[in-house]
């Protein structure tokens, strides 16, 4: 460890400090040790805390062994031992290039005990991941001397990088049911008391009853058609999300639609139920004035960032969402929409383009532990009429890709007739239904609701009709 003092070195022409890397000689040595004399039990625990990759070792000689160690155990037809050891080695013409076996024998004898084995581990494992930053840094500082370079590919390919890094010894830890059932009786007992959340309300109470909300790590999906209403939709989501009464959460809107400009102005319009035509029609008045002003005092308060960046690809998606996660603790991420996304630019066909899109949006929202409310398009199959109607949509007409269905949670389904709000009197309401098509966890149905176009606003039926009709039950 001794290697870690003194005084930083300067950098030479490569960029990189000219000096050993953090290590520690004489804890690897016990780890070995402790492997050679009691295998049985060191060898597995050793693959648990530090896995396969004999980097996770410094010293050239001690990666050798211990891979040699791991494949003598994989193959199970001798125990791993000094004398197994030696003869691997021998075979692979490696024995004396790691120090013969009088260095193996010196290594057997290294620890004393192995009582503290787990805790060596644990130093390694923090050495290791030192030296991968190290080499992540290293590889950085080369790469932003090329000229040529695309500055901001380059700079999110750095933070993916670092990111990796940071996650790459994290493991799920096998658990006994006897040591947990309790605790999640509780967290049971907790949200049947009310006393904790499931997921965040989307201000729909039915739509939560069936769903739970929107959980943290799920991928929630609200497709449609063109014009029926869904960026509205999801901004009513927002809103309610980020200036719930008790308990508002900040929200992140990656829209790659529309500007910032018209997001603000729709959210404002919204709140302050008013129509965006009174200021084109020049019919704004003082009662209107009012109502804005306390809207503008309202969403002044919330904590919503919109990112209207056009063609966003995953890889930046990921890079920002992490950012606002780290910066203001975002509890929300809504894109509109998916098919207006990218992939990384490596893939073969659009179908893939939008497999790589869906499958990158479910991991982050496993990542960062959040929900993620992911627009989507339908296909032109659904603007096919049944009985002067249109047709109501299904999984089959998500567009462009079946792995959107398989990668989401929840799977929802915005439906109306577009013509209704052509002809519906100023002020009044059209029917429409919000469908949950897949919930993973829960309940299928329908969820009757009113849309307003001069305010651009949905909520649900009136309480006396049959607001949620149930579905077919759960669907996986």
């Amino acid at each position: 460890m001794e290697e870690r003092g003194g005084k930083a070195p300067s950098l030479p022409a490569g960029g990189v400090p000219d000096r050993l890397q953090p290590h520690a000689d004489r804890v690897e040595r016990s780890v070995l040790s402790a492997m050679l004399r009691e295998p049985e039990s060191c060898i597995d625990l050793a693959v648990e805390v530090l896995g396969t990759s004999p980097a996770v070792f410094y010293t050239p000689s001690h990666r050798e062994i211990y891979a040699t160690l791991l494949e003598l155990n994989g193959d199970g037809k001798v125990k791993p031992d000094l004398v197994s050891v030696a003869q691997r080695l021998k075979e692979k013409n490696r024995l004396d290039t790691i120090g013969g076996e009088l260095f193996l024998a010196e290594l057997e004898l290294a620890a004393p005990t192995t009582v503290n084995f787990e805790s060596w581990c644990r130093i390694l494992q923090k050495y290791a991941m030192l030296r991968r930053m190290i080499g992540v840094c290293s590889n950085a500082l080369l790469k932003c001397y090329d000229a040529d370079v695309d500055a901001s590919r380059l700079i999110d390919e750095i933070e993916n990088d670092v990111y990796a890094v940071r996650h790459a010894d994290e493991k799920q830890t096998i658990v006994a049911v006897r040591d947990i059932i309790a605790a999640e009786f509780k967290a049971l007992e907790d949200i049947q008391e009310g006393r904790v959340e499931v997921g965040i309300p989307t201000g729909f109470a039915k739509l939560d009853e069936f769903t739970g909300g929107l959980k943290p790590g799920e991928m929630f999906v609200l497709a449609a058609r063109p014009s029926i209403g869904k960026t509205s939709l999801a901004l009513n989501v927002i809103r309610n999300v980020a200036l719930h009464a008790t308990r508002p959460r900040c929200v992140a809107f990656f829209s790659l639609e529309m500007t910032s400009e018209q997001i603000a102005r729709r959210l404002l319009c919204t709140q302050a139920q008013i129509s965006e035509n009174v200021f084109w029609n020049h019919s704004f008045n003082m009662r209107d004035l009012t109502k804005l002003t306390g809207a503008v005092s309202a969403l002044q308060k919330a904590k919503i960032f919109i990112d209207p960046t056009g063609g966003l690809t995953i890889a930046e998606l990921r890079a920002k969402a992490r950012r606002l996660k780290v910066q203001h603790n975002i509890e929300l991420i809504v894109i509109d929409y998916l098919q207006l996304m990218h992939s990384d630019g490596r893939a073969e066909s659009r179908q893939n383009e939008v497999a790589e899109i869906s499958g990158g949006i479910k991991k982050l929202a496993k990542d960062l532990k959040i929900p993620v409310l992911v627009l989507a398009q339908l296909n032109r199959e659904v603007d096919k009429n049944a009985g002067n109607k249109p047709l109501r949509p299904k999984l089959a007409h998500l567009r462009e890709s079946g792995t959107i269905e398989q990668d989401a949670d929840i799977v929802t389904f915005l439906h109306r007739d577009r013509e209704e709000s052509k002809t519906v009197a100023d002020g009044a309401g059209v029917e429409a239904e919000w469908i949950i098509e897949k919930n993973r966890n829960g309940r299928t149905g329908n969820l009757k609701l009113l849309f307003y176009p001069s305010r651009m606003e949905f909520v649900p039926a009136a309480p006396c009709s049959d607001e949620f009709a149930p579905g077919s039950g759960v669907a996986g």
